[in-house]
């Protein structure tokens, strides 16, 4: 088996018309077209990847379970997030691999942004 990189991350939401007004309007990701399914959901692009929301009523997220999202600047993302009313922790640092802060979906589902570090050796 050869695998050629993420197709599609899915999470589940409590309120997709909600999530789905975050990740379109505070994310500014694009929706594209879902087949009916016989279920709540609504699909994205997210550059070569697609991430799928799928309404689970009552759903509650799992504590530490999250994806990342790669950002050029973390503080300009940050900020553009926290200008947005998004709770957003400060920056850490991975020493010498990233930096990287939190923030919620709507849902409670964990998301980061993700500024990878220049290597020191290039």
């Amino acid at each position: 088996m050869e695998f050629e990189g993420v197709h599609h991350i899915s999470l589940n939401v409590d309120d997709v018309e909600a999530a789905a007004t975050f990740y379109r309007e505070v994310l500014g990701l694009t929706v594209i077209e879902r087949p009916d399914m016989g279920f709540p959901g609504v699909w994205f692009e997210m550059g070569a990847q697609q991430l799928h929301l799928l309404e689970a009523k009552d759903f509650q997220a799992p504590k530490g379970q999250h994806f990342a999202l790669a950002v050029t600047n973390i503080i300009s993302s940050r900020e553009r997030l926290l200008k947005q009313g998004v709770k957003v922790s400060e920056p850490t640092e991975i020493k010498g691999v990233c930096l990287q802060c939190f923030f919620q979906d709507p849902t409670g589902n964990l998301l980061e942004l993700n500024q990878a570090l220049k290597s020191k050796a290039g």
